[in-house]
């Protein structure tokens, strides 16, 4: 095998750090070649994936399925920006030097669709019985459907989690013991803050919809936009309050790289986010708290504890590939009960109930931690944002009330008129869909 290097991913599964893009099993990538016929026996399967923990590990895994299918496997590791550009660029062009494809089933999919990039799935994954499509998580699963075809397999899933100094504090249940604890702990005078999270206008968006969903909120109803209801500008207006007065300064500047190293460093006393970057607390070399940060799941609302819990990264196989019974065979193989227990018990959190059902698979985590996965995995909401084509853009006429509320303005007003916007953009983005 083959390495390369190129640049670093934002995001990976555990610590946020530099990592190399790789190309395995032979040489990058080739460019968009459109020929027919059947391919050779030496034309490799090629993969394109986003340089990634899940990535990293099913990689030492290759030459296992190589032997398997005994074709050679080419495997290109790239950024989330590089991964983007390149299936525009090659997808468009009806490319067929790529069979399998790693994608944001929430981001990107519903987009691909439309497209005709992604091959259907539906007779593999529900026509095999020892596959056993039923095993994955119901969310994650019914995430990966778009206009009823199976379009992707969920391999990384993601869940919010609320760490908390438990040298200070209890885990608060409800929202409101968070918010009154999070109000007296406060202290800007000496630097240290009840809460500290993303307020990003259009980065905030997908850790405030767990806040949405347990206020009994919901980005869309029946296809029309849901933020200018009641629920939704209580929503606003709490995670405004909780970060206008026991936050740091500047929130509305903080995305995941903003905010996380506020509460590593011992400054806040507590913070929603991504289970994916526990890691980072736990690592003495960039983190004060790893004896005392405390890990526990999304409080309640008045609506219950409604935290996401969504496949971050998938699987598919390019409507183009010319090696689509090849392909699936890698999809089966890397999602199958027996690699997904073995990659989870790695600490990459998977897609199966069996997985999480397994106490072997956990033991990996912290204790408290794996709790809160273990039953947000299982009762979590399918989005982190609205499931629309042009997500960018979504969620950055959502964030507009979050902005205000965390400015100390009215978010009512806000709301009102980011409701009208958001409504006119779903009438739009329906028209795209069925044209």
């Amino acid at each position: 095998m083959s390495i390369t290097s190129k640049n670093p991913t934002r995001r990976t599964f555990g610590k946020i750090a530099a990592g190399m893009a790789v190309t395995i099993g032979g040489a990058a990538l080739g460019g968009c070649s459109t020929g027919g016929g059947k391919p050779s026996p030496d034309t490799p399967l090629r993969i394109m994936a986003i340089n990634h923990v899940w990535s990293q590990a099913i990689r030492k895994h290759l030459p296992e399925f190589e032997e398997r299918i005994g074709r050679r496997v080419s495997m290109s590791l790239l950024t989330s920006d590089q991964l983007a550009n390149s299936y525009n660029v090659k997808l468009n062009a009806s490319a067929t030097d790529i069979d399998v494809m790693m994608v944001r089933a929430l981001q990107e999919q519903l987009l691909f669709a439309h497209n005709g990039w992604l091959a259907d799935l539906t007779g593999l994954v529900e026509g095999d019985a020892a596959y056993n499509w039923a095993d994955f998580l119901q969310a994650p699963r019914e995430r990966s459907v778009t206009a009823r075809k199976v379009l992707s397999v969920p391999v990384v899933t993601e869940r919010p989690v609320l760490y908390y100094r438990k040298d200070l504090v209890k885990a608060p249940a409800t929202l409101d013991e968070l918010m009154e604890t999070a109000l007296r702990l406060a202290d800007r005078q000496r630097n240290f803050f009840g809460y500290v999270g993303r307020g990003q206008r259009s980065g905030a968006v997908t850790m405030w919809s767990s806040f949405l969903y347990s206020f009994g909120g919901a980005f869309t109803l029946q296809g029309r936009s849901g933020i200018g209801r009641p629920e939704a500008i209580t929503a606003y207006e709490y995670y405004g309050r909780l970060l206008e007065r026991a936050g740091p300064p500047g929130a509305t500047n903080m995305s995941l790289e903003q905010a996380m190293p506020i509460f590593a460093q011992g400054k806040a006393a507590f913070y929603v986010d991504a289970d994916a970057i526990y890691t980072n607390f736990l690592d003495p070399k960039i983190s004060t708290v790893q004896d005392t940060v405390g890990f526990a799941p999304f409080p309640a609302g008045p609506a219950g504890a409604r935290p996401f819990n969504i496949p971050s990264w998938s699987l598919g196989i390019s409507a183009f590939s010319r090696l689509r019974d090849e392909a699936w065979q890698f999809l089966r193989w890397a999602t199958s009960p027996e690699m997904v227990r073995r990659l989870q018990a790695g600490g990459i959190p998977g897609a199966r109930q069996s997985a999480w059902s397994d106490p072997a698979t956990l033991a990996s985590f912290p204790a408290d931690l794996a709790r809160s996965m273990q039953a947000q995995a299982r009762t979590g909401v399918g989005l982190d944002r609205p499931d629309v084509l042009q997500v960018g853009r979504a969620r950055d006429i959502i964030g507009r009330p979050l902005v205000a509320g965390i400015l100390g303005q009215p978010v009512g007003p806000v709301a009102r008129e980011a409701d009208a916007e958001f409504a006119d953009f779903l009438i739009r983005d329906n028209r795209h869909r069925e044209a």
